[in-house]
């Protein structure tokens, strides 16, 4: 990779006109894609300049996150383009010529999509459907992401950020800490300032808790929102993909290109309020005391703003937990061999295959083993009526879980902590995972958004607000006002560990 970058930074690009006076962008951390946009149309800032920054970043920065696994050769003919359309009053909208980084289970034909994994080495056929939808917006697609192998759904002591083929993503605030999964890369970068925003994914927390231990933003959407074509998946009933970022606005900018259909979630964000809005919080206390006092944090904000808050439990979360498991299993080989169709020769077809060159290959076991592929395996068909009764159960309980609490309480929104402080990276024993809230959001298909909330030391803790169907605007305007209220988030440190 590192040879495709220098020769990505010597590509000769058409230059701007004579009259513009460009200059680079001091703080990229700080740097929203309006404000990006602003300058690129005042012709100070070029998307060719924009692009060679943050690959300068990728090429010494990610040398310690270890975030990016592959870069689009084509990226910075996209940014002279996208220059070049810019110049004749051609732009196509905010995303025109924004740099973004994509998780490594999403299909590209020019870039692969390996979902971390030895076996899906030979490149998909097509661009997701997603991908598309940047490429039309004139996005440049900047390079893929590490992310937890097979979004960690092969084995019960697997460790977050690691993949057989990008090896193990780092936190950025303390190096030694675990970014969290499995769009661990995608929330790594966004942090380290390596893109302007990333494409996510998730099943059950994969976007929200990157988003909360790496101290960026992470939209997960209503199930549907952004279409799912090209995209290595568990299950259909709860894979989605999503925006992460390092500000609220360039979420909803990018989300907006990724639903398409052209809804727009950014234009009234800056009119969002607290004031006067019901916010129910599920505190999950008693489970880690820096969480307690960073969500504590959060409602005094909430208040301070003129929210009313109102303490809530959500119901049934047992219940859930145990049905959401054993239905995963069914729809994770169902759903993963109905895809493996798509990929062309030399890729393995099914489960039982993948197993086999799992056991074969010199790295992909090296780690941890693949108990859930092989359980995965011997799982019943989609038919089976203990799998139906199993995914019934599953997601009308989590709707309820959500639906009742906001109606009892006449509530907005329901806010939780997204996390707890990340982790110390091992390996054998799995994710040393003690808090989140992301299940009744993932289950039942409802949006949540986690915006970064406060510190544990060094490191990161975020707030998700959720809400009922299709409720996407509404989560991304409390998370926009919460933004405003806390100023919570800052710029990653590198630290190599905690201060003893």
């Amino acid at each position: 990779m590192r040879s495709l970058l220098g020769a990505l930074l010597c590509v000769l690009v058409v230059a701007p006109p004579a009259h513009a006076r460009t200059r680079p962008v001091e703080n990229l951390d700080a740097a929203t894609i309006p404000h990006l946009v602003r300058r690129m149309d005042a012709g100070t800032l070029t998307s060719v300049d924009l692009t060679r920054a943050y690959l300068r970043r990728i090429e010494t920065i990610d040398r310690k996150v270890r975030s990016v696994v592959a870069l689009n050769p084509e990226a910075l003919a996209q940014a002279a383009e996208s220059d070049r359309r810019r110049r004749q009053g051609r732009a196509k909208g905010l995303m025109d010529g924004i740099p973004v980084l994509l998780k490594d289970n999403i299909d590209t034909r020019t870039m692969g999509s390996t979902a971390g994994s030895r076996a899906l080495r030979v490149p998909p056929r097509d661009d997701a459907e997603l991908v598309r939808r940047l490429r039309d917006a004139g996005a440049v697609v900047l390079g893929k992401t590490n992310l937890s192998e097979w979004a960690n759904f092969r084995s019960t002591s697997s460790t977050s950020g690691w993949s057989a083929i990008g090896g193990q993503t780092n936190n950025p605030h303390v190096l030694d800490r675990n970014p969290c999964g499995s769009s661990s890369g995608s929330g790594a970068a966004v942090a380290a300032s390596l893109a302007q925003v990333a494409v996510g994914t998730e099943t059950d927390g994969s976007i929200v808790c990157p988003a909360g231990q790496n101290g960026v933003v992470g939209l997960k959407p209503t199930l549907g929102r952004i279409s799912g074509d090209g995209i290595v998946p568990i299950s259909s009933w709860q894979d989605t993909a999503g925006p992460m970022a390092r500000h609220v606005v360039d979420a909803a900018i990018l989300m907006s290109v990724l639903e398409g259909k052209g809804v727009d979630y950014a234009s009234d964000l800056g009119s969002a309020t607290l004031n006067g809005k019901r916010v129910g919080v599920w505190r999950k206390a008693g489970r880690d005391a820096e969480a307690d006092r960073v969500v504590q944090s959060a409602v005094d904000v909430l208040r301070r703003a003129g929210a009313v808050v109102v303490e809530v439990e959500l119901p049934y979360q047992q219940q859930v937990e145990a049905a959401e498991f054993p239905a995963l299993i069914t729809e994770f080989k169902h759903d993963l061999e109905l895809y493996l169709k798509t990929r062309p020769g030399g890729v393995p077809g099914t489960l039982t295959e993948l197993i086999a060159f799992n056991e074969a290959d010199p790295v992909e076991l090296g780690k941890f083993g693949q108990e859930l592929f092989v359980e995965a395996a011997k799982a019943p068909p989609v038919t089976d009526p203990a799998y139906v009764e199993q995914r019934r159960t599953a997601t009308a309980l989590a709707r309820r879980s959500i639906d009742e609490v906001l109606a009892a309480h006449r509530l907005d929104v329901i806010m939780a902590p997204t996390n707890g402080p990340a982790w110390r990276t091992e390996y054998g024993g799995g994710d040393a995972f003690e808090l989140g809230s992301s299940t009744p959001a993932a289950v039942s298909g409802y949006p949540n958004a986690s915006v970064p909330a406060g510190f544990a030391g060094p490191l990161p803790i975020g707030v998700s607000f959720m809400a009922g169907y299709r409720q996407d605007a509404t989560v991304l305007r409390f998370a926009a006002a919460f933004e405003r209220a806390a100023h919570a988030r800052r710029a990653p440190g590198y630290l190599a560990s905690l201060p003893s």
